[in-house]
């Protein structure tokens, strides 16, 4: 229990100074003044002021903030703080500032899978066959275990997930599938058949497979620079894809709510990933990471994505959004905000006592 919280507190201050370190920095490029950096909410533990800014650590651990000068619209502002005010700046700008904070947990993920895959380099999962399934296309083409699949209609394959998609996209046609046994090299042939499964989302799709499964032998390849970058975006990518899919797929319906988590839940995760080792900790963070910044850019009041809404419209009205407007979404916001902490924190305790 102990380090899971150690972790969680780990994961979670990774994650927060990144955030609001976001706001920060590109607040001070465009010349807004900063009057609290915390990390944290509630009460001030301890922390200094330098220049206008209090950097401190506060009590409730569950997020953080930058406290702007101006940052309400309709705030009374001494004459001279003016230029430092965050509401006098262009939209454009005040548009970068509350983006930077979910594009710097963006930054965060790309970072850490580029560290990881330079210096640890990737895994790759060969394409050796490990059980055969009976009865299968491969039982019926001669397949062994052992087998190391080497190429599919003349063209080479280095990894699992390479074969499979190839298998796949055959449409079930006859393949043509080159294996290395023995010391030599065997031609089979074998016509994929459909088979109904599940995703990574619990959805059921139709799949072209020969019934083979993998011997988990895997080899760890080396990244040069360009190599590890390239990489590292891809990750980023695919994840950020999949959050967005998701949550999709949450607010229609198509996913339950059940299978939302919450802090307990990520400080068990982070926990293990913390036994697993070091780089398996820190490819949780960036996962997180990727998350909080999809989650964050929703559209919501009180979200980074209900602020830039706000200015978006305020774009194209060419007047900011009226006081009221703001004060009424604002508040449906927090509700909701209430709402989903209720629904997370139920799930993480219906797991923890209940599962």
């Amino acid at each position: 229990m102990g380090n899971s919280a150690a972790a969680f507190l780990i994961v979670l201050g990774i994650l927060i100074f990144f955030h609001e370190f976001g706001h920060f920095i590109v607040a001070r490029l465009f010349g807004v003044g900063v009057e609290k950096f915390s990390l944290g909410f509630g009460p001030r533990l301890f922390g200094r002021r330098i220049g206008l800014t209090d950097y401190r650590l506060s009590l409730i651990p569950l997020g953080g903030y930058v406290k702007m000068v101006g940052e309400e619209p309709d705030e009374e502002l001494d004459p001279a703080l003016i230029p430092l005010s965050f509401t006098h700046k262009s939209v454009l700008q005040r548009m970068l500032i509350v983006f930077a904070g979910p594009f710097f947990n963006i930054i965060l993920a790309v970072v850490i899978f580029f560290v990881i895959g330079f210096f640890a380099g990737t895994m790759i999962l060969l394409p050796t066959i490990g059980t055969v399934k009976e009865g299968s296309p491969a039982a019926a083409a001669g397949f062994q275990k052992g087998d190391r699949v080497t190429a599919i209609d003349g063209a080479p394959i280095a990894s699992w997930e390479e074969m499979a998609e190839r298998i796949n996209h055959s449409g079930g046609r006859e393949l043509a599938i080159t294996v290395a046994r023995s010391g030599g090299e065997i031609l089979l042939r074998a016509a994929p058949e459909r088979l109904t499964t599940k995703n990574l989302l619990g959805e059921e799709i139709q799949r072209y497979v020969i019934g083979v499964s993998s011997a988990g032998e895997v080899l760890t390849r080396s990244l040069g620079l360009f190599e590890a970058l390239v990489q590292s975006l891809r990750q980023t990518y695919a994840i950020g894809e999949l959050m967005v899919v998701i949550v999709g797929k949450m607010i229609m319906g198509d996913i339950s709510f059940d299978t939302v988590g919450g802090p307990i839940m990520i400080a068990q995760m982070a926990g293990d990933q913390a036994k697993a080792g070091i780089s398996s900790l820190f490819q949780f963070i960036a996962v997180i990471s990727v998350n909080l910044a999809v989650i964050n850019l929703l559209p919501i009041p009180v979200l980074d994505g209900g602020h830039l809404l706000f200015f978006l419209i305020e774009a194209v009205k060419g007047r900011p959004v009226s006081t009221k407007v703001r004060e009424i979404a604002q508040q449906v916001g927090m509700v909701v905000l209430i709402m989903l902490m209720i629904l997370v924190f139920y799930n993480d305790i219906t797991r923890l006592f209940f599962s």
